[in-house]
């Protein structure tokens, strides 16, 4: 494999593991968000849904982290000390969530609320600090109140984005009262995120004159219109699985269980296209304006070897994912994971 072969390859694992980073743990900090809106007993069955998986899923992180530092260890050092703030407040609200996510199992009354409200209020930390930094980094870390308002609005923009795969998750995991919330949940995430891929969308070529290029350079980038289309059709998909239009809830109660799968992965869906957008807008800087992946690239000796381990652990990370996935799959029930 050439050096530039392996400079893309690595690229786009990095991406991938980022992008399931952001589908699988979203789920879980958008569940931890909305544990203030249910119940007690509905809490217990929220966290069941997600108890076998949320730290495994933290795993996509540490890999696309590790690829940065290896692959690409000169954006590594710009962007972590660019985003020093932000990225410690993302892992003392990951670290908070973690404890009180254990902590809460051996609690009782007032105890295990406390430790449910520090679980909210970590997951809303962590998704709030991973949108700042998101920010931060399309704007290539210019200084300047206005830029750091746009890290906030798309800080907001995620947090409203988590929202949406948790309660999607929900309704693919629960029944009942609870999963009927989820669909009301699901229908408000889904205007956030919409209203927000908007103001985000257009806020972004007036702060970087590289991604107005990319994306108004008429008639060039006109097959781009795909995107907001692509991004619309599966919003309604959401809608339609949450039972909102064509017969309501009726129709959702009366199809029994087999599409419960589909809001959420309408939603996944709206992420990935909007990942692919960034990446679109991005590539091939790896740094907006200051850096490309092949000046930023690590040796060709040290991405050899990095590859040897990826192939020898990457698969078992696959497998792992996929068998926890299938082994724990279906609805659950109250004290599943106590």
């Amino acid at each position: 494999m050439s050096y530039d072969q392996l400079i893309l390859t690595f690229g786009l694992l990095m991406g991938i593991a980022i992008l399931l980073y952001v589908i699988l743990d979203g789920y879980d900090l958008g569940v931890g968000m909305l544990m203030p809106a249910a119940d007690a007993q509905e809490q217990e069955v929220m966290v069941a849904s997600i108890g076998p998986f949320w730290d495994a899923n933290e795993t996509w992180l540490v890999l696309g982290i590790g690829i940065l530092l290896v692959a690409f260890p000169k954006a590594h050092g710009i962007v972590l000390t660019a985003l020093y703030l932000p990225v410690t407040a993302m892992l003392i609200g990951l670290m908070l969530r973690g404890v009180a996510f254990e902590f809460r199992i051996k609690a009782e009354g007032w105890h295990r609320e406390l430790w449910n409200w520090l679980f909210w209020f970590g997951s809303l930390m962590a998704s709030l600090a991973q949108g700042l930094m998101l920010g931060r980094y399309i704007t290539s870390f210019e200084a300047g109140v206005i830029y750091w308002m746009f890290g906030l609005l798309v800080g907001v923009s995620l947090c409203g984005g988590y929202i949406l795969l948790g309660a999607t998750w929900l309704v693919m995991r629960t029944e009942g009262v609870l999963q009927r919330k989820a669909m009301i949940w699901a229908r408000w995430g889904l205007l956030w995120v919409l209203i927000d891929i908007a103001l985000v969308s257009i806020a972004t070529p007036m702060l970087s004159h590289t991604v107005s290029l990319k994306w108004f350079s008429f008639p060039e980038t006109l097959p781009l219109v795909i995107f907001p289309i692509a991004i619309l059709y599966a919003g309604w998909h959401v809608l339609m699985g949450t039972g909102r239009l064509l017969g309501g809830e009726r129709r959702t109660r009366s199809r029994g269980k087999a599409r419960d799968w589909m809001p959420f992965a309408s939603a996944a869906i709206i992420f990935l296209l909007a990942f692919c957008g960034l990446a679109y807008s991005v590539f091939p800087y790896i740094i907006i304006d200051q850096l490309t992946i092949w000046e930023s690239a690590a040796h060709i000796s040290a991405l050899e070897i990095m590859l040897v381990g990826v192939v020898i652990v990457l698969p078992f990370l696959i497998a792992y994912t996929i068998f926890a996935y299938r082994v724990f799959r279906g609805k659950v029930s109250k004290g599943l994971y106590e």
